[in-house]
């Protein structure tokens, strides 16, 4: 059944494309790797990747237009088991594949008005790495070029150009996609005002009552960028759960800065987090209170540069250092290399630790 099912979506969005004036882009992206996992027996693993995101628009008439965004994916070793149980896949004699749809939304413009409404992306904060007002969707430090996942929701806009100031209305379904009532929805609104070297933005939200916060979830956010002889930037945002216990657990911040040495070709950048235990920063997927992000890029050329980061806590001892080497062949061709050690000490078993190196060539178009 899922096999029918996406094939039927592939050629709709195929036929699609064919019968109606649509714009088609993306990116192609062909992947190796192999990892060594540490211990007193090594384990070495491999793994391949075809992966395609395929994006659309449409315009209807002067002032809408249709956007999507369609993965396909074919994956072998290490990289077929980190495959998500919900992208509606299938599996062949040596590989698994399936399809996935990213993004699906519309947009109405207006001369003072925006509305957005679909499977969309709904960003949040300056941060550049971290970035604690983006809770819808967060984004992961060790994948800076991963497409964060859409959400299910809508969005009014009112803008003034002259002074540079939008106001912004939101909401977006609960997490729970199946519930037919009113628990976990998320509404809420943003504005945000841009000055020549300072840009300001406050949120606030509420998510319905729901199982585990009966009296529902308030966020709130204010981020700041500040383009001065550096780049500075705070994002601070707070979630306060009256279940959840003492108000300090909801608490997310994050600072960091940014330089340029030697005409640009040397790029320095620094953000500190610290972690709440019940902030919505990557999903919980971080465990620790205090995160340090260090990194530089420095450009060999205006085709290939080298960029090396390093993310710490000292909560429990782990490091993760990331090396990329970046060429681009040729116009709409880059091949990237990146080496990752990630590395934990645990006061039982010791250090542990696995070493992962990719080769990807990504085509676009």
């Amino acid at each position: 059944m899922k096999r029918r099912l996406t094939l039927i979506i592939f050629l709709f969005f195929t036929v699609g494309c064919l019968a109606a004036q649509i714009n088609v882009s993306g990116i192609f992206d062909s992947s190796v790797s192999a990892k060594v996992t540490g211990g007193d027996d090594p384990v070495l693993s491999f793994g391949i990747e075809e992966y395609a995101n395929l994006r659309f628009q449409t315009r209807v008439g002067d002032n809408v237009t249709i956007f999507g965004a369609v993965n396909l994916l074919a994956a072998a070793g290490d990289y077929a088991s980190i495959i998500s149980p919900a992208m509606g896949f299938f599996a062949g004699d040596n590989y698994v594949a399936g399809i996935e749809l990213e993004r699906l939304y519309f947009r109405l413009r207006g001369e003072h008005l925006d509305f957005n409404g679909g499977l969309l992306r709904m960003p949040f904060g300056y941060g550049q790495v971290f970035g604690p007002s983006d809770f819808l969707n967060p984004r992961n430090p060790t994948k800076p070029d991963a497409r964060p996942r859409a959400v299910l929701g809508a969005g009014l806009s009112w803008f003034h150009p002259e002074e540079d100031l939008k106001v912004h209305g939101f909401a977006a379904a609960p997490r729970n996609s199946s519930s037919p009532g009113s628990d976990g929805w998320i509404a809420g609104i943003s504005g945000e005002n841009h000055w020549d070297k300072l840009s300001v933005q406050a949120l606030y939200s509420f998510e319905l009552p729901k199982t585990g916060s009966e009296n529902g979830i308030h966020r709130a956010g204010l981020s700041v960028k500040a383009d001065i002889e550096a780049g500075i930037y705070i994002d601070t945002f707070y979630a306060y759960n009256h279940e959840a216990g003492t108000r300090h657990e909801g608490l997310s911040f994050s600072a960091g800065a940014d330089y340029s040495f030697i005409d640009g070709k040397l790029i320095v950048i620094a953000e500190y987090l610290y972690n709440g235990e019940t902030s919505s920063t990557y999903g919980g997927e971080l465990n620790n209170n205090h995160y340090l992000y260090t990194g530089l890029t420095w450009l060999f050329s205006d085709y290939t540069n080298v960029n090396a980061a390093l993310i710490s806590s000292f909560d429990d001892i782990s490091f993760t250092p990331i090396v990329t080497l970046s060429h681009d062949l040729f116009q709409g061709a880059l091949l990237t290399v990146t080496a990752m050690l990630p590395a934990a000490h645990n006061e039982f078993s010791g250090w542990g630790w696995f070493f992962n190196c990719s080769v990807r060539l990504r085509l676009r178009f």
